[in-house]
Formats: C-alpha cells, sequence, structure tokens
C-alpha cells in the first residue's frame, strides 16, 4: 500500500536548493559542452536491489523545478509505473521518463540522491516491521532526522509500514529525563500533572508521554496514569515486567520501549507485549538503496 502524501510539500523548498548545489548559475557545463540542444531520449529509473520504493512522487517534481531554471528546454514528461510503498527487486523499472537529454542529466543525481536516501529507509523500516509480525508493537520513528528532511523522511517510514511519533516539539507532550532534571524535582508523575495543566490553559488536545527508566518510576508515574510511558533502555525482562505492572495499575496507559532497539531484538522486545516501539536508526542509520537510470544506448 502506498503511504499517504502528507508532508511531502517540504520537497517544494528542498529540491530548489538541491538544485542550486548542482547548478548555481551555469547550469551543468558538462552536458552543454557534450550534448546537442535538440537531443531527446527515454531512460528507465530502475532498482539494482531489493527493497522498498519512497520517493518516486519526486521525480516530476524535480523535472518541473528543473524545467523553471531551463526554460528554453521542452518539460521531461514522467510516467512511475510503481507507487511508493510497492516492494522491489533487482531491476524493477520504476519510471519511465522522456525529454531533452540535457535535461534529464541535468536532473538524474537530484533525483537519485532524494530517492535512494528515501528508498532506503523506507527498505530499513519494512525490515523492522517484519520482524514485529505477530506481536501489538507498533513501530514508530523518532526526531533524530536530518535538518529540513523531517517530513520526507517520516513519509519514508510511512512507505515502509512504520508510523510516525510526533512531528516535532510542536504538536506532542513527552517529558523526558532532562526536563526532569532541570525542574525543582524529579518525579515523573509531578511533571505529567504540570503537562496537564499547561494543556488545560492551552486547550490543548495532545497525549502526554513521560520517559522512566526504573520500574519504580514506571509504577510511581501510573499513580497519575498517563497516556504514554516511554521505557528507556530496559531490558526485555524488564518491558516484560513493565506490561504486568501496567495491566495492574493503568491498563489505559500504553507502553513504549526505546533505546538500542536493532533489527536483532526487535522481535524479543515486541514479544514483551509492549505497544509501541520506537527506533531511532530508521531514520539516521538507513543505508541508501541503489537506484539508477537506464540509458538508451544510442543518445
Amino acid at each position: 500500500m502506498p503511504a499517504d502524501l502528507t508532508g511531502i510539500e517540504s520537497a517544494a523548498m528542498l529540491i530548489p536548493l538541491a538544485l542550486d548545489e548542482d547548478l548555481q548559475q551555469r547550469g551543468d557545463l558538462t552536458s552543454q559542452a557534450t550534448i546537442s540542444e535538440s537531443a531527446t531520449a527515454t531512460v528507465e529509473v530502475v532498482a539494482r536491489e531489493a527493497g522498498v520504493l519512497s520517493g518516486s512522487v519526486l521525480i516530476a517534481l524535480v523535472y518541473q523545478a528543473l524545467a523553471e531554471r531551463m526554460p528554453s528546454q521542452a518539460l521531461c514528461r514522467v510516467q512511475l509505473l510503481l507507487e511508493d510503498g510497492s516492494p522491489l527487486k533487482p531491476g524493477s523499472v520504476i519510471a519511465i521518463v522522456s525529454g531533452p537529454v540535457r535535461a534529464l542529466l541535468s536532473g538524474e543525481r537530484t533525483t537519485l540522491n532524494f530517492m535512494i536516501h528515501l528508498s532506503g529507509i523506507a527498505s530499513q523500516t519494512a525490515q523492522f516491521v517484519e520482524r514485529t509480525q505477530g506481536s501489538r508493537a507498533v513501530l514508530l520513528d523518532t526526531r533524530k532526522t536530518l535538518p529540513g528532511y523531517r517530513t520526507l523522511q517520516k513519509y519514508a517510514v510511512r512507505c515502509g509500514g512504520g508510523s510516525n511519533h510526533r512531528m516535532g516539539l510542536y504538536d506532542g507532550i513527552l517529558i523526558k529525563d532532562n526536563h526532569l532534571a532541570a525542574r525543582t524535582d524529579t518525579r515523573a508523575a509531578d511533571g505529567v500533572i504540570a503537562a496537564r495543566d499547561f494543556l488545560s490553559q492551552a486547550t490543548l488536545k495532545l497525549p502526554v508521554e513521560v520517559e522512566v527508566d526504573t520500574l519504580e518510576q514506571l509504577q510511581d508515574v501510573l499513580t497519575v496514569q498517563p497516556d504514554i510511558v516511554l521505557l528507556d533502555n530496559m531490558t526485555p525482562a524488564n518491558l516484560q515486567r513493565a506490561v504486568a505492572i501496567r495491566d495492574e495499575h493503568s491498563p489505559s496507559t500504553l507502553l513504549e520501549a526505546s533505546g538500542g532497539v536493532n533489527m536483532e531484538n526487535i522481535g524479543c522486545i515486541a514479544g514483551t507485549g509492549v505497544d509501541r516501539i520506537s527506533v531511532g536508526g530508521l531514520t539516521h542509520s538507513a543505508p541508501a538503496l541503489d537506484i539508477g537510470y537506464d540509458w538508451p544506448n544510442q543518445l
């Protein structure tokens, strides 16, 4: 299933910046020097390895932005053959792009830079999701994203079957250990009470999440029934105990495991009964997925 396009509008800012990096005011000097202005071609955008597609929706946007910079060139035509969220295998043809060769070449690297990065995130996310099958756990991303790329990276997580945590500091309450340490007290329950008072005065309806790193802290904070408790760097054994404590004292509170989650241990963590698992590595450490242009033998 393709991901919804929420947040994809950030590409409208990033694509011109990416083209500026490559072209500045002079444009693609190599193509100008070696390719006839009248030459046209059709190329295929092809996956070189297996994975999950993300970023194909940007191909047309790149060439639209490029056409605005090169008004003398015709707009390249983009035919998408696969939707974002589609599985890929080596040789999968993602799209066909036709138009002036100079334009095709000038937009090639920008297009691929977006797609290999976003498809890498989607592919890694899908692998994590696969390892949680049969559990109740929802896989979440974090705010550990490249500056300016957050909405695109979180879009890629959705393409891979994951879900988004809060988008930023503006749309959710997450009381972490540093917030508690900066207060005159460090009791997590008091932080939850303060957050609820603030939301009430601001007439905002948002869930309150709080971080704990011991079972004793969990027992204490459950007395005020937070919406979500983030269990930081707990062992699977303690996560299982935390679920039992939650079930007894505040069944409506969701439990989120975070910290040290990787491909090897996520299945075990999901099996403890937690409701959510957040993984910063979905966005900050995803390897690129190899995607390229297949050019005709003769231009």
